[in-house]
C-alpha cells in the first residue's frame, strides 16, 4: 500500500526502520540491535524522554542499551509505541511476560492492560491449549508481587486445570506456593483440584527439586486418587521406608500450610503419607484425630471436597425475564418466579447466570411452593421453547417426583421433595457431570457426558406450574461456612 493512505500502516512501517531511525537500541545480553526514532520513543514514554531530553548522556549518543530487556519483549514495546496496540498474534507464550516487565519499565501501563486483555482473550478462546502453568512459573521469578492484576488472571487460569493433569516441570515450585496461598488465603478464588491430588502434585513436584532420582522413586510410592480407589485392601499397600524423606520434607515444607490433611481418609494417612515421612507426625496424627471425629458424621471421604467451589455475587442469583414462560411471573427483586393462576402446564425460565470454561460452580434452589412437577437443573440450548417443560432441554434435570432427566429419565434418584426443600445444584464442568444435594443429602453424580459435543456453556433453569413459586439464591453451605460449623466437633 502507498503511504498516506492509512496512518497506521505508515507509522508501523517506522518500526525498526534503520532508514529513518536515529538511535539504535541493544537488547539484552545478546546485544541484538532495534533501530527507533528518538522524537517518537520521547512522545510516547516518559523514561524515554528522560535518556533522550532531560541532557542524559544517552541524548548525544546514537546507541543505547538495555540488558535486562530481550530482543522480543522490546520489539512489542516498539510496536506499541508506534502504533498504540499490539496484534493478538505477536504476543506468545514465549515472550508476552518479557513484554509486560518492558512495559512496567518503560511506564506504559496501557501496554500493560492490552496485554492482560489479550491473554483472557486467548484463554478463553483456546481454553484446551492452556499454557498458564508456564506463564504463572516465569511471572513469580521475574516480576514484583504487586502486579496483581496479571498475577490474579494467571492464577485463575491455573486453577481451573486440575494439577494432576499438569506435566512436572511446567509449574515451578514457586509458583505452585503462590497459587496455593492465593486459593487459600483469597475467599473469591475457586481451586478444582480435590486435596489428595493436591498433596501428591506438591509431594512430587518438591522430590523433583532434590534430583529426577528421588522424584522418580516417589512418583511410584505414591498412587493418583483414582489408582487408590482401585485397590481393595489399603492394609496391604507397600509401605518401607522412603530413603530420602528429609530431602523431600524439606522442599515440601512451605506447601505444607496450604494442605489441610483432614480431608483424607484415615487409611490413605496410615498407610500411604505417613510410611513416607515427609510429613511432619504432629500433622499426621492431628488430622488423624480430626478425621477419626468426623466418620461419626458420614465426612470421612472428605478427600474429595475441592479446595473452593466458584460462587457468584449474590446480586447475580437472578432469573431472566427475557428467557421466561408467558405465565410465569418474576418477582422479589428477580429471585423468585412463580406460576400465574392459569398456568396448568409447566414452563421454564433460565438464570442470567452463565456457566462456562472449566471450573466447579453450585448454587441454591429453594421450593418456596409446589407444585404438580418442579424440575430443578441446568440447561445449554439458547433457543429453548419457556412456554413449554425442559424434557427435551441439553443439560440435567431432577423432578419433585424423585425422577432425573439428561438424555433419558431415570426414577428414584432421590425421593420426592416439597415446600421448604432446599436443593444445591452442583456442576462440574472438569468431569462434565451434575449433582443435587436435597435438604442437605448430596446424591451420585450424574452421567459424565461422554459425547465430543459437549456445550461450552450452561444455565441454572428451573419448570413449574401453578401454584409453583421458586426460589435461586447463592449456595449456602460453602465450604468455609462447612469447616466453620465442625468447629467445636473438632
Amino acid at each position: 500500500m502507498a503511504s498516506g493512505y492509512s496512518l497506521g500502516q505508515d507509522l508501523k512501517f517506522l518500526i525498526n526502520n534503520p532508514k529513518y531511525s536515529d538511535v539504535e537500541i541493544l537488547c539484552g545480553n545478546e546485544k541484538i540491535i532495534l533501530y527507533g526514532c528518538k522524537a517518537i520513543l520521547a512522545a510516547r514514554s516518559k523514561v524515554f524522554d528522560r535518556l533522550f531530553y532531560n541532557g542524559m548522556k544517552e541524548s548525544c549518543e546514537k546507541q543505547i542499551s538495555f540488558p535486562t530487556i530481550d530482543f522480543s519483549g522490546m520489539g512489542i514495546i516498539l510496536e506499541f509505541i508506534y502504533t498504540g496496540s499490539v496484534e493478538e498474534e505477536s504476543l506468545t507464550k514465549d515472550n508476552v511476560i518479557e513484554s509486560f516487565n518492558a512495559a512496567d519499565y518503560f511506564q506504559l501501563p496501557d501496554l500493560q492492560d492490552h496485554i492482560i486483555k489479550t491473554l483472557k482473550n486467548i484463554f478463553e478462546k483456546n481454553c484446551e491449549e492452556n499454557y498458564s502453568p508456564e506463564l504463572l512459573s516465569k511471572a513469580i521469578d521475574t516480576m514484583s508481587l504487586s502486579e496483581e492484576n496479571l498475577l490474579n488472571l494467571l492464577v485463575e487460569a491455573v486453577a481451573i486445570i486440575p494439577l494432576n493433569t499438569i506435566e512436572f516441570g511446567r509449574l515451578s515450585i514457586k509458583a505452585l506456593e503462590y497459587l496455593l496461598s492465593c486459593a487459600y488465603y483469597k475467599e473469591e478464588r475457586f481451586f478444582v483440584t480435590p486435596e489428595y491430588e493436591l498433596f501428591r502434585y506438591s509431594a512430587i513436584l518438591a522430590a523433583k527439586q532434590v534430583s529426577n532420582d528421588v522424584y522418580k522413586a516417589l512418583l511410584k510410592r505414591l498412587p493418583t486418587l483414582e489408582q487408590i480407589e482401585q485397590i481393595e485392601n489399603l492394609d496391604q499397600v507397600e509401605n518401607k521406608l522412603f530413603t530420602y524423606h528429609q530431602k523431600v520434607s524439606e522442599k515440601l515444607e512451605p506447601l505444607i500450610k496450604f494442605i489441610d490433611f483432614r480431608r483424607f481418609k484415615g487409611q490413605v494417612l496410615d498407610n500411604i503419607i505417613e510410611p513416607l515421612k515427609i510429613i511432619p507426625t504432629e500433622i499426621i496424627l492431628n488430622a488423624s484425630h480430626n478425621n477419626a471425629k468426623l466418620i461419626q458424621f458420614n465426612l470421612n471421604d472428605i478427600q474429595e471436597i475441592p479446595i473452593q467451589v466458584y460462587k457468584f455475587n449474590e446480586s447475580d442469583y437472578v432469573w431472566d425475564e427475557s428467557t421466561c414462560g408467558s405465565k410465569l411471573i418474576i418477582e422479589d427483586n428477580g429471585k423468585v418466579v412463580s406460576a400465574s393462576d392459569d398456568c396448568n402446564s409447566n414452563q421454564s425460565v433460565r438464570s442470567k447466570i452463565e456457566l462456562e470454561n472449566k471450573g466447579i460452580f453450585e448454587w441454591d434452589i429453594i421450593i418456596e411452593e409446589i407444585c404438580a412437577q418442579a424440575w430443578i437443573g441446568v440447561c445449554a440450548s439458547e433457543d429453548l421453547n419457556y412456554d413449554e417443560n425442559l424434557t427435551e432441554h441439553i443439560g440435567w434435570l431432577i423432578c419433585s417426583n424423585g425422577y432425573y432427566y439428561n438424555s433419558t429419565s431415570w426414577p428414584n434418584y432421590c425421593p420426592s421433595f416439597g415446600n421448604g426443600t432446599r436443593i444445591t445444584v452442583r456442576l462440574d464442568m472438569n468431569k462434565r457431570t451434575c449433582s443435587f444435594t436435597v435438604n442437605g443429602k448430596r446424591h451420585p453424580e450424574l452421567s459424565e457426558w461422554n459425547n465430543n459435543n459437549f456445550p461450552s456453556k450452561f444455565y441454572p433453569v428451573v419448570s413449574l406450574c401453578h401454584p409453583g413459586r421458586i426460589r435461586i439464591e447463592s449456595t449456602r453451605n460453602s465450604e468455609k461456612e462447612f469447616w466453620e460449623s465442625l468447629k467445636d466437633i473438632l
